[in-house]
C-alpha cells in the first residue's frame, strides 16, 4: 500500500525527493501519512481535495482486494 502512495505522489510532485510515507497500524486499520515538501502540498491536495480524494479512492479499492481498511492522512 506504502508503494503505491509513494509512486502516485512522487508522479505528481515537483520534489519527488521530499515525498515520505509512514505506516501506522492500529487494531483492525492502517493509517498512512503521506508527507510532501510545503511547495507541493497544492499539487497533492488539488483544487477542492480532488487529487486527495482521488488518491484515497485509490487506495481504498486496493485495500479493498486486500481486505483491509486504509485511511490516508496527507500532511
Amino acid at each position: 500500500m506504502e508503494e503505491l502512495i509513494q509512486f502516485i505522489a512522487e508522479s505528481i510532485v515537483d520534489d519527488p525527493s521530499e515525498v515520505s510515507v509512514n505506516r501506522i497500524e492500529e487494531n483492525n486499520s492502517i493509517t498512512v501519512e503521506l508527507s510532501v515538501a510545503d511547495e507541493d502540498m497544492g499539487k497533492v491536495i488539488g483544487k477542492r481535495g480532488r487529487i486527495a480524494k482521488a488518491i484515497r479512492t485509490v487506495v481504498n479499492a486496493a485495500a479493498a482486494k486486500e481486505g483491509t481498511n486504509v485511511k490516508v492522512d496527507i500532511k
